[in-house]
């Protein structure tokens, strides 16, 4: 089957999955006119004056110290963010079945890998979140650690209290809240870690709207991240994927765009109050993470692609997962409802 064929046919399902625009919603819809858009780029590390303004207007909004635009992903925001932060010989507490980038960024920084593990919660078979945080810095006097929160399952960690553990040891704390775009948004959401971490890394597309594969890499510390950035990135990069970001963002910010997130959050509450038979689980309400008495997670992802025309973003043998955000609407959330015949 040729991409163009996978891509007809994904779109003829409910999907449940990253990006979480589904291909129907777009924030700047002049995205979509690329040839008109698609300008002569120049060094993004030494900005036009619209791409620092655009930049220093994000950091108002999320209160840091720099928000940089990323057009390759969460993964570029973490590698950037560890190189920022550790040299070579430097120990890295690490997760040991973390996001392959965030290893990845230790070998480009040359810095000692040292993994730790979370609990395991065999009943929906999923990690939870990080706890032992002192226990770990004093053990292994690392120089950094990345905590991943939320999960893909949207299992929040305490990171005020890792943020506070961190600093009293001389710990960057590097947050990768790739699924958590929209917390700074809504009170109703967990509440974001650019506010007490050293680098947060959000990516746009997966919940808040965003073309794949934008993303933000928030700074609160005095380490030059625009450096670390030159280092990985290109000099070319795409101005009109840019200027998606800037318009995401100022969405996120307005009043229709937090009614938006409200909104999914209340109609997301309705679909649970009617699932009676059904069960959840999470600290993340927009993640939906359910299982059915009597069916593996793999069966019932079965049953709900064949059955009911419904694509989740992953299952395993307790549960699936099921994905939404900014793009989500209730006639799509609405078909959920046929779960109640399960």
């Amino acid at each position: 089957m040729s991409l163009a064929a996978l891509l007809k046919k994904k779109n003829r399902k409910h999907l449940f999955t990253t990006p979480s625009h589904n291909g129907a919603f777009c924030i700047l819809h002049k995205f979509y006119q690329w040839y008109r858009s698609d300008i002569s780029e120049t060094d993004v590390y030494n900005p036009q004056k619209a791409l620092e303004k655009a930049e220093e207007y994000a950091s108002k909004i999320y209160n840091t110290k720099s928000t940089n635009f990323l057009t390759n992903g969460s993964t570029c925001g973490i590698l950037a963010s560890v190189l920022a932060c550790c040299s070579r010989g430097d120990k890295i507490l690490i997760w040991e079945n973390a996001h392959p980038c965030h290893k990845n960024a230790a070998v480009l920084a040359g810095a000692e890998i040292v993994e730790y593990s979370l609990p395991y919660n065999k009943e929906w078979g999923i990690y939870e979140k990080l706890k032992n945080i002192e226990q770990l810095l004093k053990e292994n006097k690392p120089k950094a650690i990345i905590v991943t929160s939320p999960s893909y399952e949207g299992i929040v960690s305490d990171i005020p209290q890792i943020a506070k553990t961190c600093k009293l040891y001389g710990v960057y704390l590097i947050v990768d809240e790739a699924h958590g775009a929209l917390y700074p948004f809504s009170n109703n959401l967990p509440e974001s870690a650019i506010t007490y971490a050293d680098f947060t890394i959000q990516s746009l597309h997966k919940t808040a709207g965003g073309i794949n594969p934008t993303a933000l890499l928030h700074c609160n510390c005095n380490k030059d991240v625009k450096k670390a950035l030159s280092l990985i990135s290109t000099t070319s990069p795409s101005y009109p994927m840019l200027a998606t970001i800037e318009a995401n963002i100022k969405y996120l910010n307005s009043s229709k765009g937090r009614k938006k997130i409200e909104t999914l959050i209340n109609e997301i509450k309705e679909l649970k109050n009617n699932l009676t038979n059904i069960e959840f689980y999470g600290d993340d309400i927009t993640k939906i993470l359910i299982k059915k008495e009597g069916l593996s997670g793999f069966e019932l992802s079965k049953i709900l692609f064949n059955k009911y025309n419904i694509e989740d973003e992953r299952a395993n043998e307790k549960s699936v997962l099921l994905l939404t955000g900014i793009g989500t609407t209730k006639e799509k959330l609405r078909h959920l409802n046929y779960l109640i015949r399960l």
